[in-house]
């Protein structure tokens, strides 16, 4: 409640902020950190610095706040430094949180090992990397005395703050999760079809610098099931056993449909996580629709609790026992700032990952040939399925973050996942072996191992 109270204390000695990945979401953040009092945004890192320069111009930065030819020569005068170089931002002294908006798993594995190395506070909004290896990350970070977290503003971290606001409260936790524009067919899309179900020409998609492999991710259920396989991992929720399922749901109709199905809900139990979808399975609109939002369900642990509900007009079930919060939108690289803040003076994350409950496994888009080289997130070949992490290590499922660039040995049918044996891959890779070991520490009990 006294986060702008602390940030005004430090303006004169701000918390310095490096970013790596100078996107639409780092550019939101760059927008919204120039008026955030006792925040200096000291360090940009791109592969492409021109960029990174466009980006500050864009979001309103002036042209001597981004042109410090040292870092130690923005930390002084309170400007900003553009580099190429993120291994030397983050060792770099004087910084005090490093931001990984890179989107590439392997690459935000290895920012966040060498945030750890020198003890430096991390905002993960590489939820990639995060549902790769963030169990084993977070301990480390942990044990390093330094904060790994998720981004405030993107969808997993608000719905990590509802789960929490719900179980400080003394409510149980029945479902929680986001909306989406969710059709069946939308897995087998690629950055070929994408813009035909956005509505979209390539043409006008191309105007607005839109990049149709991500774009692809959000609608082929492979940036869903990253997203709520981080909730589950920072919250202990568990995911379906056949895959998310993304029910059509209204916000009034949340408490009746997200519940068990014992108790005429579409849930397999109480505690899990799902994305609800803003189209009926015909392609109508689903009306009051969370398509940009999110949501957590609970139920009234006593009927005294359940009268409360009805007094003060919360929309519940038909039993009146189970309600709903949601927000119906998230302002993402707007709001990054909160995460940033926290980090630095209270020493504490926006949602982390706790354990190993979700993991996503790359699944063929169609029948894949033996020699084919899979192309990764939002491509041609894969898309991501949601899985409780012990069914997928029970599988041997290869994790769709390292899903780009690795040859398939086998052929693979449509629909089916893909194994770590079903493919040619590096074992001495830096993301390669952390993942093993995330898996080899976070093992669920009594999972077994998957056959060579």
């Amino acid at each position: 409640m006294n986060l702008y109270r602390l940030l005004c204390e430090r303006r004169e000695n701000p918390v310095r902020v490096g970013i790596i990945g100078a996107g639409k979401f780092a550019s939101m953040f760059l927008a919204q950190a120039r008026h955030t009092p006792g925040l200096q945004v000291a360090g940009v890192c791109d592969l492409d610095v021109q960029r990174a320069r466009a980006a500050l111009q864009r979001t309103g930065w002036s042209r001597d706040e981004i042109d410090a030819r040292t870092l130690r020569d923005a930390i002084a005068v309170g400007a900003t430094y553009l580099t190429e170089d993120a291994a030397t931002l983050i060792s770099a002294d004087g910084l005090d949180v490093i931001i990984d908006a890179t989107g590439d798993p392997v690459v935000g594995i290895r920012h966040a090992l060498a945030c750890i190395e020198v003890r430096r506070h991390i905002v993960m909004v590489n939820v990639e990397a995060d549902v790769l290896a963030g169990p084993l990350l977070a301990r480390r970070a942990r044990e390093a005395g330094i904060v790994y977290s998720m981004a405030y503003g993107d969808q997993p971290a608000l719905i990590v703050e509802l789960v929490d606001w719900a179980r400080a409260t003394g409510l149980e936790v029945v479902c929680a999760g986001k909306g989406t524009k969710y059709m069946p067919e939308y897995h087998a899309s690629t950055p070929d079809t994408v813009w035909r179900y956005y509505g979209l020409t390539p043409e006008r998609a191309a105007q607005g610098g839109m990049n149709p492999k991500m774009f692809n991710s959000f609608l082929d259920g492979t940036k869903s099931a990253i997203e709520m396989a981080a909730v589950a991992n920072a919250t202990g929720l568990t995911p379906p056993a056949q895959g998310l399922q993304f029910p059509p749901c209204s916000v009034d109709t949340l408490p009746q449909i997200l519940k068990p199905r014992s108790q005429g809900g579409t849930l397999q139990q109480k505690g899990m996580v799902e994305v609800i979808s803003s189209q009926n399975r015909d392609g109508s609109k689903v009306e009051r629709d969370l398509r940009w939002g999110v949501y957590v369900t609970f139920e009234a642990p006593s009927d005294y609790t359940a009268q409360c509900f009805s007094e003060y007009g919360l929309v519940t079930d038909d039993s009146g026992r189970y309600s709903a919060l949601y927000r119906p939108f998230h302002l993402i690289g707007l709001e990054l700032g909160i995460s940033v803040a926290l980090a630095a003076l209270r020493g504490e994350a926006t949602g982390a990952a706790q354990g190993f409950t979700g993991d996503v496994v790359a699944t063929a888009k169609r029948d894949l040939r033996a020699g084919e080289l899979l192309d990764g997130e939002g491509g041609y070949c894969v898309w991501g399925r949601l899985m409780p992490a012990g069914d997928s290590l029970a599988l041997g499922g290869l994790p769709i973050g390292l899903a780009h660039g690795v040859k398939l040995k086998t052929a693979v049918a449509a629909n089916q996942p893909i194994r770590w044996r079903d493919v040619d891959i590096d074992e001495t890779l830096p993301a390669v072996r952390i993942r093993r070991e995330m898996e080899a520490v976070f093992r669920p009990p009594n999972t077994a191992r998957a056959t060579a």
